[in-house]
């Protein structure tokens, strides 16, 4: 069964969701058209238990199975918002708000979502209650934990919870999956440098910061090479560095540094924060410059539970048979993770087929994609509870 049937009837209606969604994106939790239009179509399939401004602006809707005889409920994830990213596709449905894209696909994602609970309400072949998830501001704004801080795994009584995800460069509509670890925390730091500002030509006199920063940089990249266990991920990136100066000759008085931090374990994050405080702080002060460091945590990892992955991956198999099971993690974060830290459930990816990676300005959804994630979303809610 590659997908099911019903998908393929309407897939040019839920293409053209997704096309209407692309031209219009929102950003974080600002997302009220995008919502409206959810909750509209959620309405137009007959499902009347809605509600809206849960995490601020989610949505979450529920469709009844036809019977319920265990009072399982189980959650179904899709995020809503955009990027801040002017969109260079040319496409006839490209987004007509300047500076604002779907480059991750999220408007796919939600169309998808929509389109199984179209089926899901038409069919209702199930036992027990299907919760449908939909988040605003995963793309940095922590949507996800604000629904959880709402009170929605406890207040719709959901016992899993599943996502998706597209991949680019992974064959269209097939599936991805690993148990434990898929995605990694995303923590960020601000390092101030500040040392003493003078003339170019008399550094004798100065304290230069842009040295003390250069070291600085390479001096971190020892967190991976020399303090993380070789078979465990790290990523320290140094993104932005920038002096209070633009001229030609002068040494600037202070110098900022931006960058992030990707783990994948616990304790490796815990141990690169210590690293990246001692090494800037050291490392400037033998530059004898002082360091100010704001170091923020920011998602954890998306971590799959062992059991659901399987559920998952099992699911995806009649989809698309050749599951890749043990697909490498992604360095990337996801703050779907704050709902799998309070519910068992599972994240999986789902194929875009080739052309430009996600947060890219020429970036687009594959529309092939839709009939095979609508099948696993509908898979999983039919395999999970199946009909009494």
């Amino acid at each position: 069964m590659p997908i099911k049937n019903r998908f393929a009837e309407t897939h040019a209606e839920i293409t053209g969701w997704r096309r209407h969604l692309h031209q219009y994106p929102e950003l974080q939790f600002d997302v009220h058209e995008t919502a409206k239009f959810v909750e509209e179509r959620l309405r137009s399939f007959g499902i009347t238990d809605i509600t809206t401004g849960i995490g601020r602006t989610g949505v979450v809707a529920v469709i009844e199975g036809k019977t319920n005889t265990t009072g399982r409920a189980i959650g179904l994830r899709a995020d809503m918002d955009a990027l801040p990213i002017h969109e260079a596709t040319g496409l006839e449905y490209a987004s007509k708000i300047p500076g604002k894209m779907h480059a991750c696909g999220h408007d796919g994602h939600t169309a998808m979502l929509l389109g199984a609970a179209q089926y899901l309400a038409e069919t209702r072949n199930f036992d027990g209650r299907c919760v449908l998830i939909f988040q605003p501001a995963e793309e940095g704004g922590g949507g996800g934990n604000e629904m959880v801080k709402d009170g929605m795994m406890d207040r719709w009584q959901i016992q899993e919870v599943y996502g998706m995800h597209n991949m680019p460069d992974f064959p269209v509509g097939e599936f991805a999956i690993r148990p434990g670890a898929l995605l990694a925390a995303t923590d960020q730091f601000d390092i101030v440098l500040d040392g003493q500002g003078g003339h170019a030509a008399a550094p004798h006199d100065a304290i230069d910061t842009n040295l003390a920063a250069a070291h600085v940089l390479v001096a971190l990249q020892s967190i991976a090479s020399r303090n993380v266990d070789p078979v465990k991920q790290v990523v320290v990136s140094v993104c932005t560095l920038r002096s209070d100066t633009d001229s030609y000759n002068i040494l600037p008085q202070k110098v900022t540094m931006r960058g992030t931090v990707r783990t994948l374990d616990a304790g490796v994050r815990d141990l690169a924060e210590e690293r990246v405080r001692a090494l800037v702080t050291h490392t400037a002060a033998a530059y004898q410059c002082t360091a100010e460091i704001d170091y923020e945590r920011g998602y954890p990892a998306t971590i799959n539970h062992d059991e659901n992955t399987v559920f998952a991956a099992d699911a995806a198999e009649k989809i698309a048979p050749g599951v890749d099971r043990d697909t490498p993690p992604i360095m990337a974060g996801e703050d779907f993770s704050y709902m799998l830290n309070e519910r068992p459930g599972a994240y999986i990816m789902i194929g875009n087929g080739d052309g430009p990676t996600v947060h890219h300005p020429m970036y687009n959804f594959n529309d092939e994609a839709i009939p095979a994630g609508c099948s696993w979303f509908a898979e999983m809610i039919e395999t999970r509870m199946p009909a009494a």
